[in-house]
């Protein structure tokens, strides 16, 4: 029997209620790793507050808290990102279904099954994969949240050196203050640049595969869910 003849062309009323069910357990997964990253979120938040309590507490105190706390938010980014690489899987299905089931069944009645795109669905049911790399995820969350709290937590360092214990007079004075230790200001400050350098350039170069990855889409929008 020729392909043409065997193609699916409708789905009967059983098979779009089951469609129906797995939108729903798609939204449902897609809702709970949402909240996980909200999670993780908020406890970079609670972390750098509490750095910057201790840091600006008095004006004797070390602004260590606000060094090691960058530790604390490269963790949490890292976790963030791949539990991002999950929930981008379950979104993607939803919203998959949304754009070529729920859409053209709302607009003219025909699921257009000819394009294939339950085919395509099918394929990442029966071979599940991140649709996303682990740095794409980590430029994204960077772009999302990140950019921000890295930016109040080098402000507050930079803002620590300058007015506590008294106002800085000159750079070598805030240089002298940025010493921890045995490392000496400039491998502090070194470290520092680099650390928000790096950041804000995985952030830009993600941005970039996106826009990329979106155009593409554009023109495939039937043959790729990624």
């Amino acid at each position: 029997m020729p392909q043409s003849e065997t193609e699916r062309k409708t789905l009967n009323a059983a098979e779009i209620g089951a469609v129906a069910h797995l939108y729903r357990g798609e939204v449902y997964r897609s809702t709970i790793w949402r909240t996980r990253l909200d999670t993780t979120t908020n406890w970079a938040v609670a972390t750098l507050g509490v750095a910057l309590s201790i840091s600006f507490a008095t004006p004797d105190a070390s602004p260590l808290p606000l060094v090691l706390v960058g530790v604390l938010i490269i963790l949490f980014l890292m976790l963030e990102a791949r539990r991002y690489r999950y929930f981008n899987v379950w979104r993607a299905r939803a919203r998959w279904l949304e754009t070529h089931f729920y859409a053209p069944l709302l607009y003219d009645g025909d699921l257009h099954m000819e394009e294939n795109w339950q085919k395509v669905l099918a394929k990442d049911y029966l071979r599940p994969r991140y649709h996303v790399g682990f740095l794409i995820a980590i430029g994204r969350r960077i772009r999302r949240n990140y950019l921000w709290i890295l930016l109040i937590q080098s402000l507050a360092f930079a803002g620590k050196l300058a007015v506590h214990p008294t106002a800085v007079e000159s750079l070598g004075q805030a240089i002298d203050r940025a010493d921890v230790g045995p490392l000496p200001g400039e491998v502090i400050i070194g470290i520092g640049i680099v650390y928000v350098v790096s950041w804000t350039s995985i952030a830009i170069w993600s941005y970039r595969v996106d826009q990329r990855r979106s155009a593409q889409r554009g023109t495939e929008s039937s043959h790729s869910m990624g």
